[in-house]
């Protein structure tokens, strides 16, 4: 697995890490954000609904468990936060989204480890000395070392 790791200063400079990452994304692929409360996986999903082209606002779909929006390629904003079983990740349709060529942002990943099939794991981490930062680390988890480099490359000129 390939690693690397970013630090956001703010809201903005999160949403803009994920519009890039949005620019190196193809159909089929799934991004796992994992992290605390409030640490910045919304803001990120934001930036890389933008990077997709969608117009108008992305919010967090605690209660709705997945909101859609059309782009580039049709987005899946899932958070599982609320899910208790894979069953329950299963009913929620995303495998069948994915499979037409949508990509999906799924916050509270890990809650489907062995359902979704992560292309990236961004664990996100507020650092105690310096609550307003973020730091994001990547993980690539299934592609090949193009991939990695293109996500890299996008991702790198900040």
């Amino acid at each position: 697995m390939k690693k690397f790791e970013l630090r956001s200063g703010s809201i903005e400079q999160t949403q803009a890490i994920g519009e890039k990452l949005a620019l190196a994304v193809i159909p089929g692929d799934v991004i796992d954000l994992r992290g605390p409360l409030g640490a910045g996986k919304t803001a990120f999903t934001q930036g890389f609904a933008r990077g997709l082209g969608v117009k108008g606002s992305v919010t967090s779909p605690t209660f709705l468990m997945v909101k859609s929006y059309s782009g580039r390629l049709d987005l899946l904003h899932c958070d599982l936060y609320r899910t208790s079983s894979s069953v329950e990740v299963e009913m929620l349709g995303i495998d069948e989204e994915l499979d037409a060529g949508a990509v999906a942002v799924v916050e509270w990943g890990e809650r489907a480890e062995g359902e979704l099939d992560a292309v990236v794991v961004v664990d996100f981490s507020v650092p105690k000395q310096d609550p307003g930062s973020r730091v994001l680390e990547f993980t690539l988890r299934n592609g090949s070392q193009d991939r990695f480099e293109s996500m890299w490359s996008h991702l790198e000129v900040q």
